[in-house]
């Protein structure tokens, strides 16, 4: 039971970092679109399916709640701020999605709502995994840094970082979805993002080495884990020959398939541990009652409809028919 939800916490997490993600990064991106009708366009190609990608993130709350509740309890402790920030945002872009179009006169404020929204909650969630990655401060069980004990440089730089991953998750999405000036301002986007990506990267492991990370030993331990990054490598490889190329289908499963690497990479290196490195995943689970409780439940039927739900959605929405011209949109 216990390895069963640590496996479903991973898929959840990776399932809601891939899919809430280019919606986030759509809507950083959405800042910079030159005309209404370009920043309608980017809203058009996430409408059928960003309110959905966020139940992921509920499948996250809810796991750690049930199966981990140590884990639950300490990063909450550790990570009120952060999660408050990210919350905030979920819900300020949320509004401005729904409200944007109700308005003309106070539009703008809505899209940079929106804009806004996206940013904070992604710089949020990419400034927790950069604390969870440089360590927690943990005593006797519990949380003890304070309400700013997550606050950092090395946490920061994650935070920029996951942003831009996310900015180029959102660039690969739209010149997959969208035509015009959105595709060809997204098709520009995509060289630059990739290589700020990479650039990040080298600078969190520069970083990690400078500052002598644990979770640097771990690639001396378990040498097998070079076989993601390899993976990584050889997407990014083929993410070069596609915008070479200019190809519309490539960019988004390549650079998915990057943040997959990436996230295995982490996962592995944070095992036997719940929170790296001082909680682990044995210590933190429910009573055997309660997992298998769950599993009857949530384990056995929800995750597999929602899985279904999600793929149903996606294949109806594959393509987005051009609105219909309306007086209103002639206006």
């Amino acid at each position: 039971m216990v390895l069963y939800w640590v496996a479903f916490l991973a898929v959840v997490t990776l399932l809601y970092v891939l899919l809430d993600g280019f919606d986030l990064g759509v809507g950083i991106l959405s800042a910079g679109a030159a005309s209404d009708a370009n920043r309608n366009a980017m809203m058009n190609a996430i409408a059928p399916v960003w309110d959905g990608n966020e139940t992921w993130l509920v499948a996250i709350g809810v796991v750690l709640w049930g199966a981990f509740p140590v884990a639950y309890a300490t990063l909450l402790s550790a990570f009120y701020l952060p999660l408050l920030f990210m919350l905030a945002g979920l819900i300020l872009r949320g509004v401005a999605f729904e409200f944007r179009h109700r308005t003309r006169r106070w539009r703008w404020l809505w899209d940079a709502s929106f804009a806004v929204g996206s940013l904070v909650a992604a710089f949020m969630q990419g400034v927790t995994v950069g604390a969870l990655v440089e360590g927690v401060p943990i005593a006797n069980g519990r949380y003890s840094g304070g309400e700013f004990g997550w606050l950092s440089t090395f946490s920061i730089l994650c935070g920029i970082g996951l942003c831009v991953g996310y900015c180029l998750l959102g660039a690969s999405w739209l010149v997959r979805k969208c035509d015009g000036e959105v595709r060809d301002l997204s098709h520009r986007f995509i060289p630059r993002l990739s290589i700020g990506l990479f650039v990040f990267l080298l600078a969190v492991f520069a970083f990690a080495l400078l500052k002598d990370l644990r979770i640097m030993d771990r690639w001396v331990e378990r040498p097998f884990l070079l076989v993601f990054p390899a993976v990584g490598a050889v997407a990014a490889i083929r993410l070069a020959t596609g915008i070479q190329r200019r190809s519309d289908r490539v960019p988004f499963p390549m650079v998915s398939l990057i943040f997959a690497a990436a996230f295995a990479t982490l996962a592995i290196s944070f095992w036997p541990y719940m929170i790296p490195f001082s909680i682990t995943i044995d210590a933190a689970a429910a009573p055997h009652s309660s997992l298998a409780f769950m599993f009857w439940g949530v384990g056995l039927f929800v995750f597999p409809l929602t899985l279904i739900h999600t793929a149903i959605n996606y294949s109806v929405f594959r393509k987005i028919p051009p609105p219909p011209k309306t007086e209103m949109n002639k206006k």
